[in-house]
């Protein structure tokens, strides 16, 4: 039994298988640093070739002891459906214009056939249900290629004593079959919208209550999925479950997985290993998490993943994506993927999805060939997505702002542009003089996430400490140039940009981390003490 759920956990991990000018600074603080930098890239020059091999060798199999890591800090009938094969909606004017695509990077499969979407009968036009106004149907997103969407959900009624199962991670991983790429979006769970049962409720309720109602078609999924086509417009057509015993199984097989932390967190975390964690048979204590680079066994990568202490559901669900790019990471450093058609029977035994076979088949190749580049992670911005509600029985909920989500969920469906993909072009080399460790893997990881082409180089050879964040430029182009943007994402001032134009360069840029380093704008609050 130990050795199928050893390979039925692997073969889970294959399925689950994504502009402004150059600042000058003054003119005298401008020469003298120029000067310095001229010296320090001259240091650098030797032992580039040799860093970024021994990176690409080694970053992802850094271990972290973790006991210090632990202690450093009424229903409607369905009447309509939906023909897939019907004629595409009309481009809408929030596409923009320069959305063009990629080349296909595989093959697309010519015989991909999907499941059709049942709809529900709308709601009464103006009915008010739970104190607000039910939403009229949210505008479907255009598509402009073959699409799969696959639901992740992950699901809570190990830890739950009332038979109802809540769906708290719902992340919709949209394969593209012509790009060769992939889109992920994390769905908030305390979204409030209307479930076509005919009543208001909480997005990661409507599994639970379509598996009560024995919701035909498709149960819990298919109500689950009637209500993401009617308040977001998209439609998802398969999904794949797992509960916490089986997310940690699942890390766990692989040995672990690296997780780049680059904000730190407190919660608390039960005493004891094995059995005794899961209990909390001998308490608790608070565990606090610096930024850093970790190891994470699945009990850790769980841990992670749920906290909420100092943050929310926002940016839980960027955590949920960091952890399954590290999952696919792992797993296709082990060779897993082609396994995958030998265990599918086994493997659904245990999983709980719907994904056919022949259709895992089709993908496969795409699964395959599938780069970190190649994914697009979204999530939901508090405020600009959503606004915060308290219904009349006192729950606090999110309402979905429906023109920002509507963007949201077209973005989703938009494969890079050019322009996109033109971002990933010029080289960012990240070194670290924060004296803390392993904190250039951090921030290349952290520009990586935004879609640029960092790489972690180790310490300086100096040896020497920065007080501050550096980031040298040597290209000093009016267009195109990335120092904004670079800036935004490791949370950076103009004053610590550097003006260095160099013809002949490794690198076109240089980020130096130092003991300022804090890129941790994700709403997580600071820690207290």
């Amino acid at each position: 039994m130990q050795v199928v759920g050893r390979r039925l956990s692997n073969a889970l991990t294959c399925a689950v298988a994504s502009v402004a000018l150059v600042l000058a600074l003054a003119f005298g603080w401008t020469i003298l640093q120029i000067a310095s930098v001229n010296d320090l890239t001259r240091s650098l020059a030797g032992t580039t070739t040799a860093r970024r091999e021994a990176y690409r060798a080694t970053a992802t199999a850094i271990n972290v002891d973790r006991e210090r890591a632990s202690l450093r800090s009424g229903s409607s009938v369905v009447l309509l459906q939906l023909d897939l094969n019907s004629p595409t909606p009309e481009k809408p004017a929030t596409v923009p214009a320069a959305s063009a695509t990629m080349p296909a990077q595989t093959p697309a499969p010519e015989d991909i056939s999907l499941p059709k979407l049942l709809m529900p009968l709308d709601p009464p036009e103006g009915k008010w249900l739970s104190g607000t106004q039910a939403p009229s149907r949210a505008p479907e997103a255009f598509r402009a290629h073959r699409l799969v969407n696959i639901l992740l959900l992950g699901s809570d009624e190990q830890m739950s004593d009332d038979n109802f199962i809540r769906t708290d991670t719902m992340i919709v991983v949209s394969l593209n079959v012509e790009t060769g790429t992939v889109s992920m979006l994390s769905f908030p769970r305390d979204l409030f919208v209307y479930i076509p049962h005919g009543r208001m409720g909480r997005l990661n309720t409507a599994y639970g209550i379509g598996e009560n109602l024995d919701w035909e078609p498709g149960g819990g999924f298919g109500l689950l999925r009637q209500t993401i086509f009617y308040n977001f417009g998209i439609n998802v057509h398969y999904y794949a479950r797992v509960d916490f015993s089986g997310f940690e199984a699942i890390i766990d097989r692989l040995g672990g997985v690296d997780i780049a932390v680059d904000c730190a967190y407190r919660d608390y975390y039960p005493v004891g290993t094995g059995d005794e964690r899961w209990s909390g048979s001998r308490g608790y204590r608070l565990r606090t998490l610096p930024v850093g680079y970790y190891t994470f066994d699945g009990f850790d990568a769980l841990w992670y993943a749920r906290t909420r202490k100092y943050t929310d559901d926002f940016d839980r669900g960027r955590r949920h994506q960091l952890l399954i790019r590290a999952i696919w990471r792992k797993a296709r450093s082990q060779g897993l993927a082609t396994t995958l058609p030998q265990l599918w029977p086994e493997l659904t035994k245990i999983v709980d999805t719907d994904l056919p076979f022949e259709q895992m088949l089709r993908l496969l190749p795409l699964v395959i060939n599938l780069e970190l580049d190649d994914v697009q992670n979204y999530t939901f911005r508090k405020i600009y997505h959503t606004r915060n509600w308290t219904t009349p029985d006192g729950w606090l909920v999110l309402l979905p702002n429906r023109e920002a989500v509507t963007e949201l969920m077209q973005a989703l469906y938009t494969p890079p542009s050019k322009y996109q993909a033109a971002l990933a072009g010029p080289r960012i080399a990240v070194y670290n003089a924060s004296g803390e460790e392993n904190w250039d893997i951090v921030a290349s990881e952290r520009l990586r996430w935004g879609g640029y082409n960092a790489i972690a180089l180790g310490r300086l050879d100096t040896g020497e400490d920065f007080p501050s964040n550096q980031l040298i430029d040597h290209v000093a182009a009016e267009k195109g140039n990335l120092v904004p943007r670079i800036l935004r994402a490791l949370n950076m001032s103009e004053d610590q940009v550097i003006l260095a134009v160099k013809a002949d360069r490794d690198f076109d840029y240089v980020v130096i981390i130092g003991n300022d380093y804090e890129s941790c704008t994700f709403g997580v609050l600071p820690l207290d003490g």
